[in-house]
């Protein structure tokens, strides 16, 4: 299916990998609705730092997926709803875990039913590997038992089973997406590759603080997560109310991680474990890799930027930020 001329909302537009997603579909000439949290500044996230290009091209609209009336008005008269917009950071779903219910559940609620009211074309849920909690067989596929080992991951899982609902209750045409570890350019320094790579290139940093190295990962560069999500839009061979996976089915440890942070960077920092940055014992998830085998075989995805070439990117666009002052001035972010 082409993007051209399609009417399509991307809730979570002001964020790392919604920011993308909305150029790429601005490229392809859809006509995008942008969804950006209210805030009082006037900022729209991610999506102000846009070439003048992009901001052209789409409308931004400020609001709050909270607000059933206001995403009932959003959606009227959308093709395609790409639902992005989530609280994320786990840390932060330890202290506060009532507002990840409020935004990651009652919110999809809001979309769901908003998309129910005006018959939109599809949903694009999207998931988290998270949901899987630690991996009990590997590669992980979509058949995997879901574990909540966070109050992120509980809320996610529920978001997830609200919309299968609505795919066996009303029939809304619902897919569920199931990136893994996305990271790249523009993203928070609570994800581990961010803070990683600025406290490996800022020179106030004598060191790089982590928690525990010896969990795995699957880390997917953010272009190919976006790509990902124009492939489930557009096809029309997915199965509604199933998740999909979107990974590169290699797993690397964190420890793995630092070492080639260190090579693109060119530091020798030394790596100090750091108390306040470790999950509590339980709640860490110990491993995560995907095969991504089904969402392949659906609709030809594949990731394209590999791991080496997607940390070379990641690493310029931060060397610029640092180079430009435009960053956080302490590195202790954990939230």
């Amino acid at each position: 299916m082409s993007y051209q001329g399609c009417n399509v909302v991307v809730t979570g537009a002001d964020g790392f990998i919604g920011s993308h997603l909305t150029e790429a579909l601005a490229a392809a000439g859809a006509n995008v609705t942008a969804l950006a949290q209210y805030n009082a500044f006037g900022l729209n996230g991610w999506l102000d730092e846009a070439p003048e290009a992009v901001l052209s091209a789409i409308a931004v609209r400020r609001g709050d997926i909270r607000d059933s009336g206001f995403m009932n008005g959003l959606l009227e008269g959308q093709d395609i709803v790409f639902h992005l917009a989530a609280l994320i950071a786990i840390p932060h779903s330890y202290d506060a875990p009532q507002s990840y219910v409020d935004v990651n559940v009652t919110g999809t609620l809001n979309v769901l039913e908003a998309a129910k009211r005006h018959g939109i074309g599809k949903v694009i849920q999207t998931s988290t590997s998270e949901v899987y909690g630690t991996a009990l067989r590997k590669p992980i596929d979509e058949d995997h038992p879901l574990q909540g080992q966070s109050p992120y991951s509980a809320s996610k899982i529920a978001a997830d089973m609200m919309a299968e609902a609505y795919v066996r209750s009303f029939s809304l045409p619902v897919v569920t997406l199931r990136p893994f570890n996305t990271f790249g350019p523009r993203q928070s320094e609570r994800a581990v590759l961010s803070t990683m790579i600025r406290q490996a290139l800022d020179p106030e940093c004598t060191e790089i603080r982590l928690g525990d190295l010896s969990p795995t990962r699957d880390f997917n560069y953010v272009g190919n997560t976006v790509d990902a999500f124009l492939a489930v839009g557009g096809s029309e061979s997915l199965d509604h109310g199933q998740p999909y996976n979107a990974g590169t089915g290699i797993e690397v440890s964190i420890g793995e991680m630092v070492e080639k942070v260190q090579a693109a960077t060119g530091t020798n920092k030394p790596v100090v474990q750091d108390e306040a940055r470790l999950r509590p014992a339980a709640s860490e998830v110990r491993a995560l890799v995907a095969d991504y085998s089904r969402l392949g075989s659906a609709c030809g995805w594949t990731p394209a930027v590999d791991l080496d070439e997607g940390v070379a990117r990641t690493v310029d666009w931060w060397r610029g930020r640092i180079e430009s002052g435009q960053f956080r001035r302490s590195a202790d972010y954990l939230t």
